[in-house]
């Protein structure tokens, strides 16, 4: 049980420092990364948060993970919850300014990458199910074995960009900057933190249930 803590513990720290990078790619306001072009451009559409329309969307595409037979864990649900809500917070406490100058904008930006890659880092490592985006790239890589998967991630986060921009989000050189770096980043803090996601099994919410039951 205790192992189970602390590792719930990991995820939702991992997922407040997703949330603290997306808020901070935000407010460098020199363009949007893909699923934050998304979600901005259906705040604009429906008047909810920022938050509330990140939250709904995770929900309906762990709906649609779960059709494509993906395995959903509890992490999966909690991303799907909370990354949108954080986000909220963090913005309710208003003290990370919106950015006005291209440089800072650039630094924000940098510094909002790096502190979602950690995140992912924490909450992958805590193995209790991929995040919803994550597994609806796998699966449809699944269902496209020809197309190799940065390709189907390519596809997806260009459809989810167009729409976002469709419906009003920023589109600059910051959104340029994150889809050519964010790999990049991504790579150097996991060999930092000598994380290998490779080595990473996740659980289903049956698995994890399973389990507990066994330790009671």
């Amino acid at each position: 049980m205790n192992n189970y803590i602390n590792r719930i513990a990991r995820l939702i720290l991992g997922l407040f420092l997703f949330s603290l990078g997306s808020f901070l790619t935000i407010q460098a306001n020199i363009g949007l990364a893909p699923w934050e072009a998304f979600s901005m451009g259906g705040t604009y559409l429906t008047n909810l948060s920022y938050g509330n329309v990140v939250v709904i969307t995770g929900l309906i595409i762990v709906v649609i993970d779960f059709a494509l037979k993906e395995k959903i864990g509890f992490g999966t649900i909690l991303n799907a919850l909370l990354i949108g809500k954080f986000v909220d917070l963090i913005q309710l406490v208003d003290i990370i300014p919106q950015m006005s100058n291209l440089g800072l904008g650039i630094l924000m930006l940098f510094l909002g990458q790096v502190s979602i890659c950690v995140g992912s880092c924490f909450y992958i490592g805590s193995s209790l199910g991929c995040g919803p985006r994550d597994a609806l790239m796998i699966a449809l890589g699944k269902r496209m074995p020809n197309v190799p998967i940065g390709a189907v991630r390519g596809l997806l986060e260009c459809t989810v960009l167009i729409i976002g921009w469709l419906l009003g989000a920023k589109i600059g050189i910051g959104t340029v900057i994150y889809v050519l770096g964010i790999g990049f980043v991504l790579q150097f803090t996991f060999k930092t933190l000598n994380f290998d996601v490779k080595s990473i099994e996740h659980e289903s919410i049956s698995d994890t249930v399973k389990s507990n039951v066994k330790q009671m």
